[in-house]
């Protein structure tokens, strides 16, 4: 029996419904009385009892979450209205689902079916705005309409799966005609000249392939896999310029390629020998060190030395950049989730730990009507909003500090979206080891299941984009699951794991055929040891892109203990496959061997293709020109000319999107996205400690530089700014020069057949060549992406140059400026065509270098666009003034890569140019004109607003408390406390709780809870238990278990600790052990649900934040009361700085349960704004929590359940940040027992 729920917010807290009526009205300009969002369950065969002992902790508790029991209550409460169900498609990972039914298997064992749908009543709507609105919110690629029926079963039926092994008839006998026929049937992703030599190989071996073997060719050769395009050769170059410049660079790289591969017939001119050429000679020269060069090459590897603890260690810094161009675009949700994750896995295949990712994309004009929409299009808006989302669900779910967040926008995004990620780890070098696979080494498979989902998602990204091509793509998309990749980052964090891989590659593009196919020569691949979700034939398991998998090649000798370490982590895993000698690819499934391909062969890459190139060349006066409009208003108001600069769209601030993004997870971020006081000025690079074990001082910074305008004009000259671009913020940042090495993200559109289209990229291509050639820094690793084009739109020639640098934490500049300093700007010198004096730049860098070590560079930014936009965006942190001795004109004119600094002595020298004093007026003087910046940074601030909300105003006044309850010291004997740390599904952050509570001088024991079957859970119960009663402090960190539902916080792990057993453990801890629980993060609901804090009868729960999305912030806290031993070093009125990331952060209890906390000093500490009072607006109180509540204890103060992230922090980090952040609770903690 299937036993369907809705479940529904109270209205009072029902923030996302609220949002969602206004969106609609203001979208669509309707007149809707109410929307109301629920969430509906199908759950098949749950018995009635543990339903009802459960329904209050994981669905709804009756308060502020309302469960509606059955479909006939539904249909009765919503009669008269319209309804809106959306489900995933069968075969799409349903994460929510999912997440409930691993809650609900901690007490069933078994694992239940369910299924849940998105479900929206309208109140006010006609048929015809509903038809528009269904339109709006719903995407048929990954979803459907829910049937009106109710389910009998949800157990999908089994089917006969047939002959595994299918020979595709007389297709050696085909004439060209007959083979072009059945190309064009197959709607392959290879070219019909490869197709060919398919051909030509089957007929060399006298027989006809299998339907398994086409799909697994058409899969490894496609270009998302093998870089087909770049690797085409390249003939009859033209180029046609007025900037001889380009000629010039051209004949140097033919030089040098001669240099290089003299004698070399394997090498030619190509898209790929020109992104790499310059890194090659550089490392030749010995100019380019430190790269770790390997067989594995899934992430740029660069060495390092690198201080733990005072004791300089050997490290490999890996980084890597991805793009999701085309999932993203036909589903915005999965493909940008999915990036991440990809991304993640290409460092982590090479066993370094992941800290910290970047965000950078682009897209038409988000703030559009929506009846502008292309054809088939998602509306642009959504696709932002929802790929946001996608992407910030993911990272935060898996943890991953996430240091900078950008958009960019042109109206020719609109051809296709890009979603790129970029992320940086390290790793101890001696636990990466790296080894050629040999005949007998095993290959297990580690992580999740095997689905439908992603088949064809190689060959569908390397196509041309099309309005079919919408309807046929459902396949293709993949969800993330996060929680499964953070157990395989756990697994690989283990050096004694680490140290037995040998080889390892990420189930990304391709699936098994490449996963495991790349890492040896001969191998036999057993198709059906896959762990599958449900039933999939030979071929879908060989080229499904399902996510969170990773191949590891382990030696005989080891696999034992690797499989008893993977399991250890919650993981499953299976020996799928084993290295042979016979330089074959074999797949077997059972019996039958489905594909049998030689490895010369795949090598091929099919057929070798040779393309001419025409680059007609334009010139550009960008930098010669300011914006007119912007002009036009200084002659009457320079305030409206600069408040119109700064709120253009490419220029404003993107606060309201970065805030969606967890920055600090980790305990390692040394730079905030957003800086100053009031945390509004942009940081220019993304900087992170590196995972040490004990403290370091080394700094990890990472930029990036892209310039569509600009590459529009000449891909040349925007190509080389992009270099410039992303060096510059490093080195003004206090970056090392000899440190940086950079990597490429190509996007164009798709190049056909046309020389000319072909010009854009070699036109880029030869302007980076240039700029490493010159700087002598090199470009390790890239990405290429040239399927750009929809219809008759192409996107702009965009390259992204990310750049990776090291500097110390007492060398760090940060681009939030201070009211003191002498203001000067760096020159690019340029010629009319754009072409820089790259002499005059380096010598400029290494100085500026060397001014930051000698301590007079106090702060810096780097210019993108404009010096207006520049200063406005450094002056908005701290409100800092100045007066400018520069022209009105120069302010907003073109510049790229220019450099800002703020020195504290006078800068000599013809490298800087004085251009002013800084003050802390926040006005700016300009040939005898005065600016208010407050009107102007309300422009800068508020530009994406309707969007990506920031802030919520209340007026409402809260009190601000304080107690004078006595602290009592511990009557039990002293001892050294012992930490239990329980690893839940979901967990994240237990690093650096770990960390804290060592730091602090506690043993700390770690406990994995183990829920892959049910013997699992039961062993894990009753180990969890024991390890409760054997510890002083049970301290558990944030975690999300249902996708970004806001409803999904710790929920897997309330589920468990409601086991009346583990209750009792915890007591048993609490009283006989005379012992400390701690929540943070996630864990204060759980705390508050379990019934550890609140006072019998009282009513307190976490509800979304009021401003209905997760928020990460920097948050001011106030400490109201310290008879908690956790609060105990504590000053009644001490003011904290304190990360806040949550989706569901918003206490909200009512005026009797609140009169108790009162009575009882439970409130520790409260929100407070800039004044030390308490408050309830967005963003001094980032989660609207009522009261101003940001921590709660229990009556005795012995359990403290806290909103802010103390464990995340150590000292240098928070650097463009103001405040006390040192809140050194577990000090406390432990200092209760000693």
């Amino acid at each position: 029996m299937v036993k369907r729920i809705y479940v529904k917010k109270a209205d009072e807290i029902d923030f996302t419904s609220l949002a969602l009526c206004k969106e609609l009205n203001d979208v669509f300009a309707l007149n809707l009385k109410s929307v109301k969002k629920l969430v509906r369950y199908d759950i098949e065969d749950i018995d009635e009892k543990i339903y009802d002992n459960l329904k209050g902790l994981i669905f709804g508790n009756g308060v502020d979450e309302i469960i509606i029991d059955g479909e006939k209550a539904f249909q009765d409460e919503v009669k008269g209205k319209k309804v809106l169900q959306i489900q995933l498609l069968d075969g799409q990972y349903d994460l929510r689902a999912d997440g409930i039914a691993n809650c609900l298997q901690i007490y069933t064992f078994d694992k239940l079916n369910v299924k849940s749908a998105d479900v929206y009543v309208f109140d006010g709507i006609n048929e015809k705005d509903f038809e528009k609105v269904k339109k709006y919110l719903f995407n048929p690629v990954d979803s459907e309409i829910s049937p009106k029926y109710e389910y009998k079963t949800l157990e999908r039926k089994p089917h006969d799966m047939g002959q595994m092994r299918i020979e595709i008839e007389g297709f050696i006998d085909l004439d060209d005609k007959g083979l072009e026929k059945y190309f064009n049937d197959e709607g392959f992703a290879m070219t019909i000249h490869d197709l060919k030599v398919v051909q030509e190989y089957f007929k060399s071996i006298n027989r006809n392939p299998t339907i398994t073997e086409i799909k697994v060719i058409d899969t490894y050769w496609s270009d998302h896999c093998r870089h087909t395009t770049f690797l085409t050769e390249l003939k009859d170059i033209q180029i046609v310029s007025k900037n001889e410049n380009i000629k010039k660079t051209f004949n140097e790289y033919l030089d040098l390629h001669k240099k290089l591969f003299k004698d070399r017939n394997d090498k030619y001119v190509c898209l790929m020998d020109l992104a790499t050429i310059a890194a090659r000679f550089l490392r030749k020269e010995g100019i380019l060190k430190n790269q770790e060069i390997s067989e594995e090459i899934n992430a740029c590897s660069v060495r390092a030395k690198i201080d733990n603890d005072g004791v300089l260690e050997d490290w490999l810094i890996m980084f890597k950049n991805e793009t999701h161009n085309h999932p993203t675009e036909i589903e915005p949700y999965g493909g940008a989730g999915t990036c991440l994750g990809g991304a993640i896995r290409d460092p982590l295949s090479g066993r370094s730990f992941v800290y910290q990712a970047m965000r950078i994309t682009a897209a038409g004009n988000i703030l559009e009507d929506v009846d502008k929409t292309l054809p088939n299009k998602l509306p642009q808006r959504t696709l932002s909003k929802t790929a946001m989302r996608g992407y910030s669900s993911y990272g935060n779910q898996i943890g991953i500090a996430s240091g900078q967040l950008n958009e960019l926008f042109h109206n020719r995004f609109r051809a296709k979206r890009m979603e790129a990620g970029y992320v940086i780890g390290a790793s101890k070098e001696e636990n990466v080891v790296r080894k050629v696979p040999k005949k007998g080494d095993y290959i297990l498979l580690v992580g999740g299941d095997t689905g439908r989902d992603g088949i064809g998602g190689a060959t569908g990204s390397s196509k041309t984009q099309t309005v079919e091509s919408f309807d046929e793509a459902g396949a293709e998309v993949q969800k993330g699951n996060a929680a499964e990749e953070r157990k395989l980052i756990r697994l690989y964090d283990n050096p004694i794991a680490s140290k037995m891989i040998i080889r390892s590659n990420d189930f990304g593009a391709g699936g098994v055929s490449v996963a495991i196919g790349e890492l040896a020569d001969g191998l036999d691949i057993y198709l059906e040891r896959v762990p599958v979700k449900y039933q999939l034939n030979a071929t879908e398991i060989a080229i499904s892109e399902s996510q969170e998998r990773m191949a590891v090649v382990i030696e005989p000798e080891n696999v034992d203990e690797f499989i008893k370490i993977a399991k250890g982590e919650n993981l499953k895993i299976t020996h799928v496959a084993t290295v042979t000698d016979l330089d074959k690819m074999r797949l077997f499934y059972n019996d039958d061997l489905v594909v049998d391909l030689d490895r010369s062969f795949l090598n091929t890459n099919g057929a070798k293709l040779s393309q001419e190139v025409k680059v007609q060349a334009k010139t550009t006066d960008y930098f010669t020109k300011a914006c007119g409009r912007a002009l036009n208003y200084s002659k009457s108001s320079l305030e409206n000319a600069i408040a119109f600069e700064v709120r253009k769209i490419n220029n404003c601030s993107q606060k309201g999107i970065a805030n969606n993004f967890d920055s600090s997870v980790g305990g390692l971020t040394v730079f905030a996205p957003y800086g100053g006081k009031s945390q509004n000025s942009p940081t220019m690079v993304m900087a992170s400690k590196p995972p040490v074990s004990g403290f370091t001082h080394t700094v990890t910074c990472s930029s990036y530089g892209i310039y569509p305008d600009l590459m529009i004009q000449s891909p040349y000259v925007g190509a080389m700014h992009s270099v410039i671009a992303s060096i510059s913020k490093l080195i003004a940042s206090g970056v090392s020069y000899d440190s940086i090495f950079m990597s490429y993200q190509e996007f164009f559109k798709r190049l056909g057949k046309d020389k000319t289209r072909w010009g854009e990229p070699f036109e880029a291509l030869l302007g980076v060549f240039k700029a490493q050639m010159e700087l002598g820094l090199g470009s390790i690793g890239g990405k290429d992406s040239m399927s750009g084009s929809y219809e008759n739109i192409d996107v702009p020639p965009t390259l992204i140059s990310f750049a990776m640098g090291t500097t110390t934490d007492d060398n760090i500049v940060s681009s939030a400026f201070k009211p003191n300093g002498k203001l000067y700007i760096v020159d690019i010198k340029r010629d009319e065509f754009g072409n820089v004096d790259f002499k005059d730049l380096k010598v400029k860098y290494l100085d500026i270098e060397k001014q930051i070590k000698d301590k007079n560079i106090l702060y810096s930014t780097v210019v993108e666009s404009n010096l207006a936009t520049a200063l406005v965006g450094a002056f908005a942190g701290n409100k800092v003034g100045a007066d400018l001795n520069i022209s009105i004109k120069e302010l907003f004119t073109n510049k790229v890569g220019d450099i800002v600094l703020v020195a504290k002595d006078e800068l000599k020298g013809d490298k800087y140019r004085y251009i002013g004093i800084l003050n802390s007026t926040y006005t700016l003087k300009i040939e005898g004109q005065t600016v208010c910046l407050e009107k102007v940074e309300k422009s800068y601030m508020e530009k994406l607003d309707s969007l990506y909300p920031q802030t919520i105003k209340s007026n409402e006044k809260v009190k601000t408390l304080s107690f004078e309850k006595a602290f009592e010291i511990r009557k039990s004997a002293k001892v050294k406390p012992n930490v239990l740390v329980p690893i839940f599904l979901g967990t994240i952050g237990e690093k650096e709780l770990v960390k804290s509570f060592k730091n602090a001088g506690a043993n700390v024991t770690e406990f994995v809870f183990k829920n892959i079957t049910s013997n699992d859970i039961k062993e894990s119960l009753v180990s969890l238990e024991n390890e409760i009663k054997s510890a002083q402090i049970f301290a558990f960190s944030d975690s999300l278990t249902c996708g970004d539902e806001l409803d999904g916080t710790s929920k897997f792990a309330t589920t468990i600790l409601s086991n009346p057993k583990i209750k009792e453990a915890l007591q048993y801890l609490l009283l006989k052990n005379d012992g400390l629980i701690l929540g943070l993060g996630g864990g204060m609901e759980a705390l508050l649900k379990l019934g550890f804090i609140l006072p019998q009868n009282a009513y307190g729960a976490m509800a979304q934040n009021s401003i209905s999305k997760f928020v990460s912030a920097y948050s001011n806290i106030r400490v109201s009361a310290n008879y908690s031993p956790w609060m105990s070093s504590f000053n009644i009125g001490e003011n904290f700085m304190v990360p806040v990331s949550t989706g569901k952060g918003r206490f909200v209890t009512d005026k009797a349960s609140y009169d108790m906390l009162i009575s009882n000093a439970q409130i520790a500490a409260q929100f407070v704004d800039d004044d030390n009072n308490a408050t309830l607006s967005v963003p001094q109180n980032p989660t609207g929590s009522m009261y101003a509540v940001e921590s709660l204890t229990s009556v005795d103060g012995k359990v403290l359940a806290k909103l802010g992230h103390v464990e995340r922090y150590q000292k240098g980090l928070y650097q463009n940040l103001e405040g006390n952040f040192d809140m050194n609770i577990f000090k406390n903690g432990v200092n209760y027992f000693e």
